[in-house]
């Protein structure tokens, strides 16, 4: 499959054009490349799809932000997998459609046909689960297309009737005065059928409640507040019409040791003075397991020390950030009597060593002040 073209290269516009440049650049390219006006041109099928992929991303701020900052990846990543097909387009589109040409969603259109509903889910990660990915099934409670009677809510073997009130055009007429006011049919409230014999199991609706198990890829690298799109997972069409779809919004636990910070991890690592002033080498948590790390000599509360690549994937390139491990210098407390000597001992040194410098400073000796 050839690489994707850039969305702003599809629609020929700038990257910062207003929405209603994007809209009105989609205008020309859908009119241009409209299936009803180009028969049987493969050619003209995929640039009117790629145009209609392009409008879905730049008219939308969330996903024009994630294409911004990381590319079509991003949105792969994000869960936005492009339109399935025609109906896909013209259900999303077709009040656009309508205001641009004149005419509607083309003459396949013009049915009863309804796209489905989107569904949204949440789910819950943990901190690890949102980092490296995973993979888990979920149940979904929607509507589908009732089975026994093909979505058109009839009793197996029979068909809808012409509606004997408007006599099939979904609309009836009525005389106001010098004015004619055309309305919806009551009767078929402007279908043009009705259903006489109704499908004993969806009562004429066309569509059953199902649950229904669904499995989700989380890619490595989601963040609190990301949006996976699962394509025609949602709810199932009316009357033929294609199914919606299943976003999933993902909510990211809390971890004890872990912060994120975009694709770097933040954690804080609790250190003795002595270790501090005389430096060690300690083992810490990471993402992958434990790591050695070698605390410097002379080392300052706040100081960090890096360790590259063991942070979070970006969905962007799959390149890791980093580990920032900051150092907390504990005070020692219940020390015991030879530890009190001692740190006494300390004390009168650098007691000593404060008022030498001192001295230093009262005579001017700036260099001996920081010797």
């Amino acid at each position: 499959m050839p690489p994707k073209r850039d969305y702003y290269e599809v629609l020929g516009v700038n990257r910062d054009a207003v929405d209603d440049e994007i809209k009105a650049s989609y205008r020309k390219l859908a009119l241009k490349y409209h299936p009803d006006r180009n028969p049987d041109d493969k050619a003209a099928e995929e640039s009117f799809k790629e145009a209609a992929e392009a409008y879905e991303v730049l008219r939308d701020p969330q996903k024009r932000n994630i294409y911004d900052q990381y590319g079509h990846q991003g949105l792969e990543g994000s869960g936005f997998s492009g339109f399935g097909g025609f109906e896909d387009i013209f259900a999303s589109f077709g009040d656009i459609f309508e205001d641009f040409f004149g005419f509607g969603r083309s003459k396949r259109s013009r049915s009863r046909a309804q796209r489905g509903a989107d569904l949204r889910y949440d789910m819950s990660l943990s901190f690890m689960e949102a980092a490296f990915g995973t993979e888990t099934e979920i149940n979904v409670e929607k509507a589908e297309t009732c089975l026994s009677c093909n979505g058109d809510g009839c009793e197996p073997g029979t068909r809808p009737e012409v509606c004997g009130q408007c006599r099939g055009e979904g609309q009836v007429s009525r005389s106001q005065g010098f004015f004619t006011v055309r309305t919806t049919c009551p009767s078929c409230r402007g279908v043009g059928q009705v259903i006489t014999h109704l499908c004993p199991e969806c009562r004429g609706i066309g569509q059953v409640q199902v649950r229904k198990t669904v499995t989700v890829k989380i890619p490595a690298g989601v963040d609190n507040g990301s949006r996976l799109r699962l394509t025609a997972e949602g709810e199932g069409g009316v009357h033929g019409g294609p199914p919606g779809d299943l976003y999933v919004f993902i909510h990211v636990e809390h971890h004890d040791f872990f912060e994120r910070d975009n694709t770097n991890v933040i954690c804080r690592v609790p250190i003795s003075f002595v270790q501090a002033s005389l430096g060690d080498k300690i083992n810490v948590p990471t993402l992958n397991g434990e790591k050695t790390i070698e605390i410097r000599k002379g080392t300052q509360p706040g100081d960090i020390h890096r360790l590259r690549g063991e942070g979070i994937p970006s969905l962007r390139h799959g390149r890791r950030g980093d580990q920032i491990i900051q150092f907390a210098i504990k005070t020692p407390t219940n020390l015991t009597k030879k530890q009190e000597v001692l740190l006494k001992e300390f004390a009168k040194l650098e007691s000593k060593k404060l008022k030498n410098v001192l001295k230093n400073v009262l005579k001017g000796d700036m260099a001996g002040a920081t010797r």
